[in-house]
């Protein structure tokens, strides 16, 4: 893939790719390999039987989305360590702590953030999250004696660690608990459809799909009309307190992202857009006097609807062609 932040989501976007309800994983060979990760796939919830919790090890570069118990043990000093968890969009990831052995005067970590971290972009971005990004990350070596279980605030959390010495590590249980208002979100596959609810909340949720795609919105209740605006300068939703826009980039922060398309009023129909950006985001903002929705799908740009433009700049690649 030709950008630093496919390569950097190479595994996430062979995940995403497995069928949506099977439980996969990715095998990491070396966390240094610039080759693509393997994708080792089997139905596990067919192999087990009812009542009976999954467990395996895992990798210094890992991916989970089923729950179960997952254990680290060190075989050498590993530095550099991070696992993802992602799970349905309706879902929170819980992780509790069963067993940790590590030295945290030695210079050791084991760190839970709320969301997904890569090359130093988060999501959900600083301006959508509820907490302050401090907020975000527990440490075990700060809270080991208080807090023993962590929940993330959408479907996707990641852990840091830090183990010098061989033989050491720790015990995890990953579970998921309903979210019955689901507000940020990273797809786990190219495709789909998605209805986003913000209830009289004030506050920002963004939908973020890892690929070049056509995206269709078919039903978007606000609480006033204004109109529909291809992004210019002189054009912005910004002031009328409750909207929808479009965002495209290189990158996993929203708040970093190109901005394409506001969308300022109430509709039943379609507006239909093409995004050939490497992350395309659907973000609804919401002043919280009103219950706003927006019903949308979207599948993956074919390789020829994205080779056509390959040498343009990322201004004009992402812009949309309605």
């Amino acid at each position: 893939m030709p950008s630093a932040f496919q390569f950097q989501c190479h595994f996430v976007l062979i995940f995403l790719a497995a069928s949506k309800g099977e439980t996969r994983y990715l095998e990491v060979r070396d966390a240094g390999e610039d080759e693509p990760f393997l994708l080792l796939s089997g139905d596990l919830k067919r192999e087990l039987s009812a009542g009976q919790i999954y467990r395996r090890s895992l990798r210094c570069i890992d991916m989970l989305s089923i729950e179960g118990q997952f254990t680290f043990t060190a075989d050498q000093p590993q530095l550099h360590c991070a696992t993802f968890f992602i799970g349905e969009p309706e879902e929170l990831i819980v992780i509790d702590y069963d067993f940790v052995n590590i030295d945290c005067q030695g210079g050791d970590f084991l760190k839970v953030f709320d969301g997904w971290i890569l090359k130093g972009e988060k999501f959900p971005s600083s301006l959508d999250h509820p907490l302050p990004t401090s907020q975000r990350y527990v440490d075990f070596c700060e809270s080991s004696n208080t807090q023993r279980s962590v929940r993330s605030s959408q479907n996707v959390a990641m852990i840091f660690f830090r183990i010098h010495q061989p033989g050491h590590g720790f015990t995890v249980t990953v579970k998921k608990n309903a979210n019955l208002f689901p507000c940020n979100v990273i797809s786990q596959t190219s495709s789909g459809r998605f209805t986003m609810v913000i209830p009289h909340q004030h506050r920002n949720c963004s939908f973020s799909i890892i690929y070049p795609v056509v995206i269709k919105i078919s039903d978007l209740i606000l609480g006033h009309l204004n109109g529909l605006f291809l992004k210019k300068p002189s054009a912005s939703c910004a002031g009328v307190g409750d909207f929808v826009e479009l965002l495209g980039g290189t990158g996993l922060d929203p708040s970093k992202m190109f901005p394409l398309a506001d969308l300022c009023h109430s509709f039943h129909g379609s507006a239909q857009m093409k995004i050939g950006c490497d992350n395309t985001v659907l973000r609804m903002v919401s002043s919280g006097k009103h219950v706003n929705r927006v019903t949308f799908e979207y599948h993956q740009l074919n390789p020829q609807e994205t080779e056509d433009r390959k040498e343009n700049s990322i201004e004009e690649f992402c812009f949309p062609s309605i």
